[in-house]
C-alpha cells in the first residue's frame, strides 16, 4: 500500500510538472501578445491627433471630424481593453503556474466507457491544441462533485440537466512551487488533514480563497442561484464571508456576459474590513464588486448641513455614557427608531403631508426674501393632490425656475449691477467681448457696442450671483427637510398605534441634538427615507445582487430602507445573532429571523462549525453565549485561553512582556483590543514607547501585520493570530455580553485576558477547566 502511495505520488508530481511547463508555454505566448498590444496602445495614444482629421470649416467638416476623433477613440479603447484582460489571463497563469490545482476527482459518467479524471483549480486551462481541459475551475458544473460527495454514486447539475454517475476517486493536494507538498485520499468532507494546515498557518492582513477548503454546507451557500434571499446564520469564524466572496466568484462564472463585478455591491461594517477582503476575488481572476458601508450610503444623502454621527460614535456613547441622566431614554430611543412601528408612523405621517403640513423655505437674494416659503407653500397645495409628492416637487422646481429667470430679468437693471460691473476682473470684460465678435458685433456696420457689452457684463454678474439660488432650486434645498422631519416628535403625536413610554423625552432629546446641528446614527435611516418620500428616488435596477455581512447589526427600519432602494435585487444576508452588538437590534428583531418569518423566497443555511480559532479557544468563547454548545469547534489544538490578574500600575508593563513572547512565538499579527476608542488610544500611546505597533481608528482603511491597537467594535470580522484584551474586566454588564464573545473569538491561535478587577461577571457560566489563570501582581 505504502508502495502504491509512491507510486501515486511520483505520477502526480510528473503531472503537475508537465501542466506547469504548459502553462509556461502559454505564460510566454500571452507575453508576447502582451507586449504587442502595450506597443500598440502606446502608439495610438501617441500619434492619436495624426490620425484623427480636423477640419471645422463647415458643418459637414465638424460632422467629418467627429466621426473621426470617435473611430479614433474607440480604437484605442478596444486596445486598452484586450491589454487589461491579457493581464489578468497572465496574472492569473503565474498563480496556476505556482499552484496548478487542489484536487482531482475520478468520475464515471452513466453510459460512457471511460472514467475522467478531473483536477480541480482557481481558474481553467487546456491544452496548447485546445482539446482537452488539464485544470477545470472549481466554479464549474463539475466540480461541485467535489465538495459534495465521498466516493460512490454521485450526480451534478448543468444548464442541460443532471448527469449521474459514480466517484471512483477523491484526491487533494497541497502544491507550492510546482511541487507537492501533501496528498491525501477523502471522504465527502474536506480532509483535515488539509484543513489543519491551511488553519495552522498565521492569519494574513487580507483574507485569502477558501477554494481548496470549501465544505459541502458552504459549496451549497455559494452555488445556490434560485432564491431571492439567501439567509447564512453562523457562528464567528464559521467562514461565511469567505463562502460569500466565493460565491461572488461562483456569479460572476456563471452568469458570465450578463452580471459583471458593477451588478454586485457588498455593505461591508466598515472601511477597514473593505481593504481586509479586497484581495480574494481578483486572485480568483475577478474584479472587485462595488464596496461601500451604510454610513457612506446615508451621508451622501443627508449632505452638510449637519454633523452625523456613525454607528461607532453611538457605540462609543453605549459603553462611556451609562451615568448620563439621558443615557436610557437615548437606548430606547435608538430601539424605537430602528423598528417597523417608527417606519409606520413616517409611512402615515408621508400621506398626510400630501394634505397638509409640508414645511419649505424662503428664497432669499442680497438679503431679502425673493419667493417666500409661503408663496411656495400655497403653490404647492394648490395643485392636484391625486398627483404624488415627489412629482409635485418637480412642478414645484420648474414653477421656481421660471420665477428665478423672471427675477434676473428685473435685477439687470438695479444699480447695484451697474456697481458690480465697475469691480469686475479684466477676464470678464474679455469674456464679454468674445461672445459679442461670436454674434458678428465689433463690426463696422454697428453702433451700440457699448450698451450691449453693458447689458451682457450685467446679464453676466446677474447670472454669478443667481447661480447658488438656480442650485438651492435644482437639488430641492427649498424643503425644509430637518423641520418635516422635527414634526414627527411631537408629544401628541397622531401617526402611531403605540408609542415608548417616555416618548416626550425622546422627542426632546431629538430636537435638543437638532438644534445643535448633530443628527444621531439612530435618526440618519428614518430621516433619509422620509427624505425619499418627498423629494422621490429612483430605485437602483443595475445592482442585480446585495451582499450585507454582519447583518445583525442593521436595525428592521435599515433592512427595509435597503429593500425599497434595490426591490430588484437579489440578496445574500451574512450574520451572527450573537455579534449583534449595536443596541438598535435584538435577537428577535435581527433581520436573519425577519425574513425567515416573513414567509420570503428565502434560503437559510446555519453554519455551526468554526474554523478560525484553536479548539481550546472556541470551547471558552462558546460558554459565554446562550446556545453556543451547537458551536463545534474544527479539532485543531492550542493553548489554553490565560487570564491575568494585574494591578493597574503594572497592565502596560505586563502586555509589553507578553507582546514579546507572542513574537517570539512566531505570532505576525497580534491585536490588543481595548474596550473603546479612547482606551485605545490611550493604549497606544503608552504601549508605543516600549514597542512597535499602529493605532487602528474607524477611517483607518487597511491594517498591517505587527501589533495593532483596536476598539473592540472594529475588530469585527477580522481574525488575528493572538489577541491580547486590555482589560477584560470592564466587560460587566449583560448588555456587553456580545460584544465580549465577539472580542474573544478574534484570536486564531492565541486568546490572553489581562484583568485588573477580577474576572468578568459574564465570565460566570464558563467551566473554569476552559481557560487557565496566572497572577503577576
Amino acid at each position: 500500500m505504502h508502495e502504491l502511495q509512491n507510486k501515486d505520488w511520483q505520477t502526480e508530481q510528473e503531472r503537475v510538472h508537465s501542466v506547469a511547463g504548459e502553462i509556461d508555454k502559454t505564460i510566454n505566448k500571452l507575453k508576447k501578445n502582451t507586449g504587442s498590444v502595450s506597443s500598440d496602445v502606446l502608439e495610438l495614444r501617441k500619434t492619436f491627433w495624426e490620425d484623427v482629421t480636423v477640419n471645422l470649416d463647415e458643418p459637414d467638416d465638424v460632422i467629418e471630424t467627429a466621426a473621426s476623433i470617435k473611430q479614433q477613440a474607440e480604437l484605442l479603447s478596444e486596445r486598452e481593453r484586450t491589454h487589461k484582460q491579457l493581464a489578468q489571463q497572465l496574472n492569473t497563469l503565474e498563480r496556476l503556474k505556482y499552484s496548478p490545482y487542489f484536487g482531482r476527482i475520478d468520475f464515471f459518467e452513466d453510459g460512457e466507457k471511460t472514467v475522467d479524471s478531473v483536477y480541480l483549480g482557481i481558474a481553467s486551462f487546456m491544452d496548447q491544441k485546445e482539446e482537452n481541459f488539464l485544470i477545470y475551475d472549481w466554479r464549474a458544473p463539475i466540480s461541485s462533485l467535489y465538495y459534495d460527495y465521498s466516493p460512490g454514486p454521485a450526480h451534478y447539475q448543468t444548464p442541460e440537466g443532471i448527469i449521474q454517475g459514480e466517484m471512483q476517486l477523491k484526491r487533494q493536494f497541497i502544491i507550492k512551487a510546482a511541487e507537492i507538498k501533501g496528498m491525501f485520499d477523502t471522504g465527502v468532507t474536506i480532509g483535515d488533514e488539509m484543513l489543519q494546515e491551511v488553519l495552522g498557518n498565521t492569519a494574513s492582513t487580507q483574507m485569502k480563497t477558501i477554494v481548496a477548503t470549501i465544505q459541502r454546507e458552504q459549496n451549497a451557500i455559494i452555488r445556490n442561484d434560485k432564491n431571492k434571499f439567501l439567509i447564512v446564520q453562523g457562528g464567528a469564524g464559521s467562514g461565511k464571508t469567505s463562502a460569500a466572496l466565493q460565491r461572488v466568484a461562483f456569479l460572476l462564472y456563471r452568469y458570465r456576459g450578463t452580471i459583471t463585478s458593477e451588478n454586485i455591491m457588498l455593505f461591508s461594517p466598515n472601511p477597514l474590513f473593505n481593504s481586509y477582503v479586497a484581495t480574494v476575488l481578483p486572485e480568483l481572476g475577478e474584479e472587485n464588486m462595488q464596496q461601500t458601508t451604510f454610513q457612506e450610503f446615508l451621508y451622501q444623502r443627508i449632505g452638510r448641513n449637519f454633523a452625523v454621527e456613525d454607528s461607532f460614535i453611538q457605540m462609543e456613547y453605549l459603553l462611556n455614557k451609562e451615568h448620563d441622566p439621558h443615557y436610557q431614554t437615548r437606548i430606547n430611543g435608538i430601539r424605537y427608531k430602528a423598528s417597523l412601528d417608527f417606519k409606520n408612523m413616517i409611512d402615515q405621517y408621508s400621506t398626510n403631508l400630501s394634505i397638509q403640513g409640508l414645511i419649505f423655505r424662503d428664497l432669499t437674494f442680497r438679503g431679502d426674501p425673493l419667493i417666500s416659503r409661503r408663496d411656495i407653500h400655497q403653490y404647492f397645495y394648490s395643485l392636484d393632490r391625486t398627483i404624488s409628492i415627489p412629482n409635485r416637487m418637480q412642478l414645484v422646481k420648474e414653477w421656481l425656475l421660471l420665477e428665478l429667470k423672471r427675477a434676473m430679468k428685473r435685477e439687470r437693471t438695479r444699480s447695484w449691477v451697474e456697481e458690480e460691473v465697475q469691480f469686475l476682473e479684466k477676464e470678464d470684460y474679455m469674456e464679454a467681448f468674445k461672445r459679442l465678435q461670436q454674434k458678428q458685433r465689433f463690426s463696422d456696420d454697428t453702433f451700440d457696442d457699448f450698451d450691449r457689452e453693458q447689458r451682457l457684463l450685467a446679464d453676466m454678474v446677474v447670472k454669478q450671483k443667481f447661480k447658488p439660488l438656480f442650485s438651492i432650486v435644482k437639488n430641492l434645498r427649498f424643503i425644509d427637510m430637518p423641520n418635516i422631519y422635527l414634526q414627527l416628535f411631537n408629544e401628541n403625536q397622531e401617526y402611531a398605534d403605540a408609542l415608548p413610554a417616555d416618548w416626550d423625552e425622546i422627542c426632546r432629546l431629538t430636537r435638543n441634538r437638532f438644534d445643535e446641528m448633530v443628527m444621531s446614527y439612530e435618526d440618519a435611516a428614518p430621516y433619509v427615507y422620509l427624505k425619499d418620500l418627498l423629494e422621490g428616488r429612483k430605485v437602483n435596477t443595475a445592482i442585480r445582487h446585495i451582499f450585507i455581512d454582519e447583518a445583525q447589526d442593521y436595525s428592521p427600519f435599515q433592512f427595509a430602507y435597503i429593500r425599497r432602494l434595490f426591490p430588484y435585487s437579489k440578496m445574500t444576508l451574512l450574520g451572527d445573532f450573537n455579534q449583534a452588538i449595536f443596541s438598535g437590534v435584538t435577537e428577535a428583531e435581527t433581520v436573519l429571523n425577519q425574513i425567515v418569518v416573513a414567509g420570503e423566497d428565502a434560503a437559510a443555511f446555519n453554519l455551526t462549525k468554526t474554523y478560525r480559532s484553536t479548539k481550546e479557544i472556541v470551547e471558552f468563547t462558546k460558554a459565554l453565549i446562550p446556545g453556543g454548545d451547537q458551536i463545534e469547534p474544527f479539532n485543531r489544538a492550542g493553548n489554553k485561553p490565560i487570564v491575568t490578574f494585574i494591578n493597574k500600575n503594572r497592565l502596560i508593563n505586563g502586555i509589553t512582556e507578553k507582546l514579546k513572547d507572542l513574537q517570539t512565538a512566531g505570532h505576525q499579527t497580534i491585536a490588543i483590543i481595548c474596550r473603546t476608542a479612547e482606551e485605545s488610544k490611550q493604549a497606544f500611546t503608552a504601549l508605543n514607547k516600549e514597542v512597535s505597533l499602529n493605532l487602528i481608528e474607524k477611517g483607518t482603511i487597511v491594517y498591517e501585520k505587527g501589533i495593532n491597537v483596536v476598539p473592540s467594535y472594529l475588530a469585527k470580522g477580522i481574525e488575528f493570530d493572538a489577541v491580547i484584551l486590555y482589560d477584560s474586566s470592564q466587560y460587566n454588564r449583560e448588555s456587553e455580553r456580545k460584544l465580549f464573545y465577539t472580542v474573544c473569538t478574534r484570536a486564531m491561535h492565541e486568546l490572553h485576558l489581562m484583568t485588573t478587577n477580577g474576572i468578568s461577571p459574564l465570565m460566570k457560566k464558563v467551566p473554569k477547566e476552559t481557560y487557565l489563570i496566572e497572577d503577576i501582581d
